[in-house]
């Protein structure tokens, strides 16, 4: 199933084309992760939950990373539109089970829809907001019926719902925590744990789904486990003294300078900067327009002024990065020069409630010269901050009432506070106190999920497909809801059109179309300073696997790797003399 694109695969494919469809099974592999865990629940807003848990469900369908844009069967075998898209129905593979050896019905797909959406996440109830109906038809055959105007996307929407077992689950409470490992029927259960410190999976072997051709030779590592650190210094070192088997580097400093180490020399350890075709989406610091002396535009894009990218990119990040333009970056989503006759078609009814600039203008952040000297864009930012009502008193930055201008930045890495802390000086020359606050993470997706911050830094992640998900973004329904994605605050009707504009597009024209138009209002409303983003990804790994040839475009692939026996035992016998 696809929005006006033709599918990668064809009926009859024998294997997805970047996997080894005769990789061995075997071995393990321990990965790591930051913070800690108290729930093995990844469904609802209470609590941690542990990383990997995801590999324990499953879904009807499932795009590929090397067809994003394409769902395939999973537990579906085969699907069912209306011609005009009011009803989907889903015929299900009758060799479908749980762990337990049961089987999976139409009962346990309605029952997964109506529980995630009641006592799910805040973004379930949107992302299914239009699911009018599900009926069992048979024990095989479920039927979704939907409400308002025709969306091509709804019939993907339901085939992503992850299908809890109805048995199980209906003598457990399903909004609460829990550390007792649930029923699944993905490649893996959970085998050991110890909450907070690490948690240990092991490979169904006699996994119903281990032939579809979407999962030959995929998720081949007999154990997983992900051991917790309290932040990336401490998981670095624990990479290079062999305590773990694989990362993805996220810090350019690190890249940069920590990977100089005797195994990565001996090449036991290898690297890679991989280039991929993955959407980047919204890396920012985030406004929180909940606080008053966020309201103002103008006061945003003043204090947007005082962030120096070009200087932060030449000497914090090794010129490894690109300035982020667009929240749908590195796609053709993304807004680039004036609107065109069709975004103009969308944009034009809402003149007079949008920036003048969306028209006009095609965005560009505040810049600089890269040299650390930034009196232009202090300035600017001043007229601005005048402009909006706020004087300078005793050198401080205050209200027309005396109140001085202050901004918390809440953190979760100690490792971005090198990047706040110049920010932060830049903005006491305007006379506004900053402050940094790094707090673990526990207690910052607590803040997070009641909106109790100034500014954070968080990732729009966008796919090729946007959609319902858009409304928990953006919407105004979505903006006071607890644990929802609105972090911003936006309540704009004029926004909330255009995210409806998106999820009606009936074909992939309309849909870049609206996605774009979207974009460039969102840009213009400076809700957010963006940051950068990498079109690649950097790759570390202690050499002990067998790699695929061909690498997916949109994903790095790694549940595709295996232990490779060879080289395993190369590596202990290198480690032990």
């Amino acid at each position: 199933m696809t929005l006006d694109a033709k599918p990668k695969y064809g009926p009859g494919f024998s294997h997805l084309d970047f996997v080894n469809p005769n990789a061995p099974k075997g071995g393990s592999v321990r990965l790591y992760t930051i913070g800690s865990f108290d729930s093995f629940n990844p469904f609802i807003i209470k609590g941690d939950s542990a990383t990997g848990i995801g590999n324990l469900f499953e879904t009807l369908m499932l795009s590929t990373p090397d067809d994003s844009l394409t769902e395939y069967g999973w537990i579906a075998k085969s699907v069912e539109v209306a011609e005009d898209l009011s009803w989907v129905i889903y015929n299900l593979r009758p060799e479908a089970r749980f762990h337990d050896g049961s089987p999976i019905t139409a009962e346990d797909v309605v029952f997964s829809l109506e529980t995630l959406r009641d006592k799910g996440q805040p973004f379930y109830r949107f992302y299914y907001a239009n699911v009018a109906k599900a009926e069992v038809l048979t024990p095989h055959r479920v039927k979704f019926t939907f409400s308002g105007p025709p969306n091509r996307e709804l019939p993907q929407i339901v085939g992503q719902i992850a299908v809890l077992s109805k048995k199980w689950w209906s003598s457990r409470d399903f909004s609460k925590t829990s550390l007792e490992p649930p029923m699944g029927s993905g490649p893996y259960r959970v085998k050991d744990f110890e909450p907070g410190r690490y948690v240990t999976y092991e490979r169904v072997s006699d996994w119903w789904a281990a032939d579809l051709p979407i999962m030959k030779g995929r998720f081949n590592f007999d154990e997983v486990r992900y051991d917790y650190y309290r932040d990336q210094v401490v998981a670095l070192e624990a990479f290079k003294a062999g305590r773990y088997d694989f990362r993805l580097e996220s810090s350019s400093k690190d890249w940069a300078t920590q990977y100089n180490f005797p195994a990565r020399r001996e090449g036991r350890v290898k690297i890679l900067e991989r280039a991929h075709s993955r959407p980047s989406g919204m890396q920012a610091f985030a406004f929180n327009l909940r606080r008053e002396k966020f309201a103002n535009r103008d006061v945003r894009l003043a204090i947007a002024h005082a962030f120096d990218f070009e200087w932060s990119n030449k000497r914090l990040f090794y010129g490894q990065y690109t300035r982020t333009t667009s929240y749908f970056e590195n796609s053709d989503l993304a807004s680039r020069d004036l609107p065109d006759a069709a975004e103009l078609r969308i944009l034009e009814p809402l003149r007079g409630r949008l920036p003048e600039e969306v028209f006009t203008k095609t965005y560009q952040p505040p810049k600089t010269d890269g040299s650390g000297n930034i009196r232009r864009n202090l300035r600017s930012a001043q007229r601005l901050l005048k402009k909006a009502g706020w004087r300078i008193v005793d050198n401080r930055l205050v209200d027309k009432a005396g109140k001085p201008f202050e901004i918390e930045f809440l953190l979760v890495s100690p490792a971005f506070e090198r990047v706040v802390i110049p920010f932060v000086q830049n903005l006491k020359r305007l006379g506004i106190e900053g402050r940094v606050r790094t707090v673990d993470s526990s207690q910052y997706q607590t803040r997070l999920r009641s909106f109790d911050y100034d500014m954070i830094v968080t990732t729009f992640g966008q796919s090729r497909s946007p959609g319902n998900e858009q409304r928990d973004f953006w919407s105004a329904a979505s903006a006071d809801r607890e644990g929802g994605r609105n972090l911003i605050g936006i309540r704009d009707p004029a926004i909330d059109s255009l995210v409806e504009k998106i999820v009606a597009a009936r074909t992939r024209t309309d849909l870049i179309t609206a996605t774009r138009a979207l974009d460039r209002v969102l840009l213009w409303n400076h809700f957010v300073i963006p940051q950068w983003h990498i079109r690649s990804y950097r790759l570390a790994w202690w050499d002990k696997f067998g790699i695929p040839d061909r690498k997916p475009p949109y994903g790095v692939g790694f549940w595709s790797w295996w232990v490779d026996p060879a080289k395993e035992k190369r590596l202990t016998d290198g480690a032990s003399r």
